[in-house]
């Protein structure tokens, strides 16, 4: 038997008028909550009187709502932003690494053994296309001199000269008209057509496992053609020559640096230490805090800086390899790699190169304010560099590692991957074409190394303000040189030029130290304030109101719908079991409806006030005695028959 609490208890469940969450449908359930609510416009849509008056608060309410919605998405969008600022301090100053190259990487004398086959092809070009020739011995072609050792493979990727712009071409070796065939023709997207097909040089690449697989690479300027086709040859051979033999090959600190002072002091090539480049050469870093020891200046201007006095030798220079004369240098941070090729600044000879600095740091926030790495360790791209993260190095990095997956060889001018070799002919007869149509995808960014790599986060920088003034000056020439000479006498066999020699200054324009940082525009209090700002001015609504917003279209709404599959499915389920019983329809098997529906019970017991508000039995009449004490309070009034459990109660 059920007790007599949980019998009143029901008994007033069924009774009562249903509110709130206990709402049989949406409709009732979003009236109870416009009545109940304390924000102003659902209130006055349900209580206002008239069509026109209902809907002009219909309107505002939406309006309101629309604006909220807009404003908190630009609090939400300037949340995730940055401000910037800039903190500049005065203080003494750690000196960058500066690494110096000469622009002519091997010494020509020391070369002309591994690339005499090489020059002399070269030489072969310009005098058939361009009638060039050094003195009277001109070079006459022979079978013999074809069939001679590495010619091979300059045969099978020779300078050609376009006819008319078409795929007719003639060939430098046999001085014959040919057609060019293959599937692909690519002209170079640089190229600038002045209307006189004899400018039109190039050569031909073909994939070695399919011929009809070619590239065609056109230049409007002869000397670009000849550079580009002599480089593309002088990769192989360089590829081939063992490290240890081309640093001797190259020059050495004494052959490069005549004198050197730094910060007043005077400093020599101890201070340097050799860093070898595949393109450069042996290039010398002053500076690289490789002991550990990393110099600073305290004071700015030209005098405290780095001096130095290059000695350039252009005698010994690469006549098709490098047209210009001079050294190239890079100002950097000790952990950063030096991309010479890429950033490094020119120094010309015969003149004094100044370069003053302003030093910047800088740092940026990382996600979710933007999208840069702090170490690079969330890369997927090996670094192969060995120095500390750059997006440089990335690039660089990736599109190596897509050399050696695609070619099979890694190229001469980046580091080797682990287990791989730097391409050459001989072992890698396919890499020219590949490297070429790989090098084409990665400028369209089609390989994806633009996407994976990211900016660093934080990153040292030294604006660089060059000026150049002559050097020396004439009336100081005669007798600088003669000393010059003197001091180096034991190392140069000859009379200085001032043609070979560079004058570089780096240095400090001041000691001013600019920190850029990003820091976060709002924080989450700030936000939140916002927000309650923005729901207070249009819908005077507080945190509250949120909350309950929340419970009645999210929670009770999900309730209701709930609750109403439920009854479909059990109604559902009653009929089938009944059909199969061949039973007919009971009253008892009715659709319960909102508060019957055991999900939504309410475990609360029934109050004095809960049992006021039960509606009187239609045949009973209304009482007109005064209302009862507490102690005379009967129930019978408010149901059809008196339950036993409370006639034992009023009995006692």
């Amino acid at each position: 038997a059920m007790a007599p609490g949980k019998k009143i208890k029901a008994r007033i469940k069924r009774t009562l008028p249903v509110k709130g969450p206990q709402a049989p449908t949406l409709s009732e359930l979003m009236r109870w909550y416009c009545l109940n609510t304390n924000t102003h416009g659902c209130r006055r849509i349900v209580v206002s009187r008239g069509r026109l008056r209902r809907f002009i608060w219909i309107l505002l309410t939406l309006s309101a709502v629309g604006l909220i919605l807009w404003q908190c998405a630009e609090l939400l969008m300037n949340y995730y932003s940055a401000s910037v600022s800039v903190t500049v301090q005065f203080q003494k100053l750690p000196f960058p690494a500066v690494t110096i190259c000469n622009i002519n990487p091997y010494k020509y004398s020391s070369m002309k053994d591994y690339l005499s086959e090489l020059d002399k092809e070269t030489k072969k070009a310009l005098e058939t296309f361009y009638g060039f020739s050094e003195g009277k011995s001109k070079v006459r072609r022979s079978v013999d001199e074809w069939n001679s050792t590495g010619s091979d493979f300059f045969k099978q990727i020779p300078l050609l000269k376009f006819e008319d712009f078409s795929k007719t071409v003639t060939d430098f070796h046999t001085g014959q008209k040919r057609k060019i065939e293959g599937s692909v023709f690519h002209k170079d997207s640089s190229i600038v057509n002045s209307g006189d097909s004899n400018d039109i040089i190039g050569f031909q690449l073909c994939d070695a496992n399919n011929s009809s697989e070619c590239a065609l690479y056109t230049f409007s300027s002869g000397v670009n053609a000849i550079q580009e086709w002599y480089k593309l040859h002088y990769m192989n051979i360089m590829a081939q020559i063992p490290l240890e033999t081309k640093e001797k090959l190259s020059y050495s600190a004494d052959d490069l640096l005549l004198t050197c002072f730094f910060d007043g002091l005077s400093c020599d090539k101890r201070h340097f230490t050799r860093f070898h480049h595949p393109l450069h050469g042996n290039c010398y870093t002053f500076n690289s805090g490789e002991n550990g020891t990393i110099l600073s200046t305290s004071t700015g201007g030209s005098e405290y800086g780095l001096q130095v006095v290059l000695y350039i030798d252009e005698a010994d220079y690469n006549p098709f390899l490098v047209t210009s004369t001079g050294a190239k240098i890079i100002v950097h941070d000790q952990d950063e790699y030096p991309f010479i090729e890429d950033i490094g600044t020119e120094i010309e000879t015969a003149a004094a190169t100044s370069i003053g600095m302003h030093f910047t740091r800088s740092r940026k926030l990382s996600k979710p304010y933007s999208d840069c790495t702090e170490t690079g360790a969330d890369i997927p791209v090996e670094n192969l560099y060995n120095k500390s993260y750059s997006l440089q190095i990335c690039l660089h990095s990736c599109f190596q590692k897509a050399m050696v997956d695609s070619c099979g060889c890694a190229q001469y001018a980046q580091p080797l991957p682990a287990g791989a070799e730097y391409c050459n002919y001989k072992k890698n007869p396919n890499w020219m074409y590949c490297y070429y149509r790989l090098h084409e995808k990665f400028v369209k960014e089609q390989l994806g190394c633009q996407q994976i790599c990211k900016d660093a986060c934080s990153f040292k920088e030294w604006a660089l303000t060059t000026s150049i003034a002559q050097w020396p000056s004439t009336v100081s020439e005669d007798w600088m040189l003669r000393v010059l000479s003197w001091d180096k006498g034991q190392k140069i066999n000859k009379k200085l030029n001032k043609t070979d020699l560079a004058s570089l200054m780096v240095f400090y324009k001041d000691l001013n130290e600019r920190f850029i940082s990003e820091n976060p525009a709002n924080t989450l209090v700030i936000l939140l304030s916002n927000f309650g700002g923005q729901l207070g001015l249009w819908m005077s609504c507080s945190v509250v109101c949120v909350i309950e917003i929340v419970e009645v279209f999210f929670i009770d709404s999900l309730s209701i719908v709930m609750r109403h599959q439920w009854q479909k499915a059990k109604k559902w389920w009653n009929d089938r079991k009944r059909d199969r019983l061949g039973k007919p329809p009971q009253a008892g098997d009715l659709e319960r409806q909102g508060h019957e529906n055991p999900v939504c019970i309410d475990e609360d017991l029934p109050t004095f006030n809960t049992a006021l508000r039960l509606p009187l039995p239609q045949d009973t009449p209304l009482p007109r005695t005064p209302p009862p004490n507490y102690s005379t309070l009967r129930l019978e009034t408010a149901f059809t028959e008196q339950l036993p459990d409370t006639l034992e109660v009023g009995q006692h």
